[in-house]
């Protein structure tokens, strides 16, 4: 099969290689899919120019869809031919989606429906599930988002475009913060109502005027390590909830006599380790959003696996809105 790697740490022209690799085969629980496409995201490219090789060479991305082509020993033959999503490829593992097979277990390839292409698909595994996550738990900590003011930080981002419609369609109000009036033009239409530019506007002040001085009632927050600080300044209500899936910052201070006095809580979540009943939950709900079509898909850049260095280079610049696929 041919596929894309590095075995070696380093800018992406400089490391990644695109040539023959074999094709895997499935072992007892797993399947055998044929990519169409492989999604890149913004944790593919800092692992490749940062994170320690655990094997040799490694086949980057997590998140890609195809076609079930072969099934390993327990699992059904009514699955061949079943297109299908596919969630961490290359999660502690070498063998991701940047090649024309991945073989993985078979709960990690979920039925993708008719109505929804395989570039779509190739954003389920990690902007899909995050979003989706990211709202249950704003659910489970703050209830029913009906009526109420939802921060969301990226707004524009792959992650926050899907967050941005699920608040809405739950009837939560959504205020984003966004870097730019064309990001704020995408953003608005996936829901958002009310935009925020952080560049040039004091956040905490925005959201103030925007919520009758009170704050939002819930951040739903791509960098705590800005964040924070915000929350503290008034950005976030008396007993409001953050839910926060990453930083740009890995050690944040946190102004704890505000945060203590004003009661309120924040919840981390990586979206590669849910526990088995979350899971299941995030993937039955965004299940059913693309089997109702309720969902706006966004793909900023299409690339053919040869340009794969292109493609990484595309997501490091942050400027495309949208998300990045490579086309198998």
């Amino acid at each position: 099969m041919k596929a894309a790697w590095y075995s070696r740490n380093g800018e992406a022209q400089d490391v990644m290689q695109v040539d023959e690799l074999p094709t895997p085969s499935p072992q007892a629980g797993e399947v055998l899919v044929r990519l169409a496409t492989s999604g890149v995201n913004p944790s593919d490219v800092k692992s490749r120019r940062a994170r320690p090789l655990s094997d040799p060479l490694i086949v980057p991305h997590s998140d890609g869809a195809g076609v079930i082509e072969a099934v390993g020993e327990g699992v059904p033959a009514s699955r061949l031919g079943e297109r299908v999503w596919v969630w961490n490829g290359q999660w502690q593992r070498p063998w991701g989606t940047c090649a024309q097979y991945i073989a993985l277990p078979a709960a990690q390839a979920v039925a993708l429906p008719d109505g929804t292409d395989f570039a779509a698909g190739a954003c389920m595994g990690i902007p899909g599930l995050t979003a989706v996550q990211a709202v249950i738990l704003a659910e489970r900590l703050a209830g029913d988002l009906a009526g109420q003011n939802v921060l969301v930080t990226g707004a524009s981002s792959a992650v926050g475009h899907y967050i941005t419609q699920m608040v809405t369609q739950a009837g939560g109000r959504v205020l984003g913060t966004v870097g730019s009036e064309a990001k704020a033009l995408h953003a608005r239409a996936a829901g958002m109502q009310e935009a925020i530019f952080y560049k040039t506007e004091p956040v905490p002040a925005r959201v103030k005027a925007l919520t009758q001085g009170r704050g939002a009632d819930v951040i739903i927050d791509m960098d705590f390590s800005t964040t924070a600080g915000w929350a503290a300044e008034g950005a976030l209500a008396p007993h409001g909830q953050v839910v926060c899936y990453g930083s740009n910052a890995l050690e944040v201070a946190l102004p704890f006599r505000p945060w203590l006095f004003q009661s309120m809580g924040v919840k981390f979540f990586l979206v590669y380790d849910l526990t088995p009943a979350d899971r299941q939950k995030a993937v039955a709900r965004l299940s059913q959003m693309l089997a109702d079509g309720r969902l706006q898909h966004s793909i900023g850049a299409r690339f053919a696996l040869e340009q794969v260095a292109q493609a990484h280079r595309t997501v490091e610049a942050g400027q495309t809105v949208g998300n990045v696929v490579i086309g198998l």
